[in-house]
Order: structure tokens, then sequence, then C-alpha cells
């Protein structure tokens, strides 16, 4: 593990060194690299770069996109607010490739079918790109990364000549579905991103907005076409595999997985429910509990929402459920007698549950399935506190 970090820092080093003045020769050549899966949430979607590569010359670089500095100042408060920047990196092609040999990630190489005037358009443009002063840009999931930046490179120093059409992409998907690709559903990372994404990325993705994930890149390159004196031919000239990897079956745990815990906590306020209407009494404790804790996450939900610059966490209906009120509520559903109108808020919430399920199965936004029985006992939970309170108030009156 040290051996990766020092080779991916060793990648990073003086860039500055490759953003100076080359003249390609005529033997040089463009290709874009697509990486596969790894094994850490961050990695799940694969990676994308351009290669130069100019025998001539001795060059033999790689140019990529999704490279930050942890050294950053406040380096968690921007990532958390959506404002950290990523930047260029530039770095020989043989380290780069290695590093993701030893990680079993395996790497396509696409060579791009280009003349020698469109090939040096897209390499002064990445040294341009490359110089400090240009290099930072600040990141999006879904509009503005490594991959999405291969097919701008390419469309800002080609123009018209280059045409994507829409025919890689067979079936179209929302954006959460095209996450799910990537990241099994009964996993902590997808529950995570299910949680933290709100309703905007439940609409379908054009077929160029598929192209967030490096998957996609490698599809549109296969399938646009480039316009040059002779005549409009196939961008692609050919396809390499550069490594290929040794697959290896991903273990999901289910007894640690996020649909096994929840089916624990949803059993749990169920058999204290239980308890409850046996001995016609009302566990506060457990009441406080639900209230705070949906609360709290409502309140991380609705600063994802309001006060950062991330585009995917707006209109997160996730807070139907994880209410940020509840925070506030949660010391008067401990009391013994909670004020009289904590009733009609209860039956509230248990509407807002009910507009979970409406919005499901209407497709304004998905959830996360790992949730269904916590969201099953939650409503039995409300119902009998409901009827508890009521019981109670009457007694009093």
């Amino acid at each position: 593990m040290k051996k990766l970090y020092l080779l991916a820092l060793c990648l990073c080093l003086k860039s500055a060194v490759f953003a100076q003045s080359f003249t390609l020769s005529e033997a040089a050549e463009v290709s874009i690299l697509t990486i596969g899966p790894g094994k850490q949430l961050y990695d799940k979607f694969g990676h994308s770069a351009f290669r130069i590569n100019d025998p001539a010359n001795g060059l033999d670089i790689v140019y990529n996109y999704g490279v930050y500095d942890f050294d950053t100042p406040n380096f968690y408060t921007k990532f958390a607010r959506g404002k950290l920047l990523y930047k260029l990196g530039v770095s020989y092609y043989e380290p780069f490739l290695n590093m993701y040999i030893a990680q079993n990630r395996w790497v396509k190489e696409q060579t791009l079918d280009l003349p020698y005037e469109q090939k040096r358009a897209v390499f002064n443009y990445l040294q341009e790109n490359a110089l400090p002063e240009n290099q930072h840009y600040k990141y999006d999931f879904f509009y503005d990364n490594c991959a999405t930046k291969i097919r701008d490179v390419l469309v800002a120093s080609l123009g018209d000549a280059i045409t994507y059409p829409d025919s890689y992409v067979d079936e179209p998907h929302t954006f959460r579905e095209l996450i799910q690709q990537n990241v099994h559903w009964n996993s902590w990372g997808s529950l995570g991103m299910d949680v933290a994404i709100g309703a905007v990325v439940d609409v379908e993705a054009s077929p160029w907005e598929h192209q967030f994930l490096p998957d996609y890149i490698f599809k549109a390159a296969s399938a646009a076409t480039i316009s040059n004196p002779g005549g409009i031919q196939p961008l692609v000239a050919g396809t390499e595999t550069l490594f290929q990897n040794t697959p290896q079956q991903e273990s999901t745990g289910f007894f640690t997985s996020p649909l096994f815990v929840f089916i624990l906590i949803a059993l749990f306020i169920l058999m204290m429910t239980v308890k409850d209407i046996r001995k016609k009494s009302r566990c506060r404790r457990l009441d406080a509990i639900v209230f705070f804790s949906t609360g709290l996450i409502g309140f991380f939900l609705l600063l994802l929402w309001l006060a950062t610059d991330h585009t995917a966490t707006a209109n997160n209906y996730n807070m139907l459920w994880a209410f940020p009120v509840n925070l506030l509520l949660a010391v008067f559903i401990a009391r013994k007698s909670p004020p009289v109108w904590l009733r009609r808020y209860i039956i509230f919430l248990l509407l807002l549950l009910i507009m979970v399920v409406i919005h499901w199965f209407t497709g304004v936004q998905e959830f996360a399935y790992a949730f269904i029985p916590l969201f099953i006992a939650m409503a039995v939970r409300y119902v009998f506190v409901i009827g508890y309170l009521k019981r109670v108030q009457e007694a009093t009156e």
C-alpha cells in the first residue's frame, strides 16, 4: 500500500515541467485512456485521461483531470461544500499505467485518427490547460469531472469537426440508475449516495450527459466521427487493451449490509412497540431517539441542499422521513406529558411517510431499498404514538 501512495505522489510531482513548449512530430499519437473500476467507493466509476505519445521527441505523457491536493487549506470543508478545486495533472505514462496495474484495474486505449494539425490542436489545448494559472477547475460529479473533460477538451480543440451521435446509448437511464450500475445497491456506499443526492438525479440523462462516466466516454468516442481533409471518418483508429485485470468477486457481506442492519433496527422498534401496547405505556426514550436521529439526518440533508454548491443534492425528498424539525422537537416527545399539538405533528409525520411512497412510485425520487424495513417500523410507531397520546389527552380532560 505504501508503494501505491509513493507512486501516486510521483505522478503528481513537477507537472509544470511538462507544461512548456513542445513541438509534436508527425508521428505523434493522441489517445484516450479508460481505466476500470477499483475497490474503493471513489474508484468505482473508473477513470479517464489523455495520452500523448511522440517517440520521435521521446515524449510519452498523460494528462489527468482527476487530481486534487490534500494540502489544500480547509480541504474537508471545501469538499463537503462542493467548493474543492480539482486540477489537470501531467505525468509520465509508464508510472501512470503501472499504478493501475498494481490496483488490478483494466486499462484500455483508444488511439484517435487525427491528422497532424488536429493532433497539435488537442496537444496545445492540453498544454495551455496545464499551466499553473489554468490547471484548476471546480469539480462536479455529473457535469465537470475527469471523464467529461475528455469530451469537452476534444470539442473545444476540434470544434465542429467532431460529431457525437446518440447511438452509443442503447437504453437511456436516469443519473441515479447510472450510478447504481457501478455500486451494489445493498452497500453502505450506495446507501450514503441515495440519502445525500436528491430528485434532480432521478431524471433521464441525455446521451451527452451519460458521459459523466468513463465507460460512456469510451462508448461515445467509439461512435464519434471526425471531419478532416480526408473526409468524415471514425474518431477512433484503433482500440487496445493495455492491461486486462483479474476479475475478483465483490463480497457484499449480508450480515454487515445496510438491509440487514435496518431490519434489526426495524425489528427493535416493532418489538418495543408491541411491548408498549401490552404494558399500555410508551417508551419515551425510543421516541426521542427516533426524533433526534431523523431530525439530525434531515438537518444535514438541508445543509447539503441549501448551503453547498453540489448540484446533485438539491430537491432531496429524503427529508420527508428525515424531517429536520424533529431535531428541535425531540425534547418534547421525550416528556411524560407532551404538548397537545405534538399529536397532530406526528400525524403530519405519518403523512410525510405516505408522501415518500407516493414520490417513490410516481418516479419523482427513488429511495434506498434498505430503508424499507425502517419506513414500515416508523409508520407503525407513529400510528401507535398517535393513538397513545390521544388516549392520554382524553384521560386528562
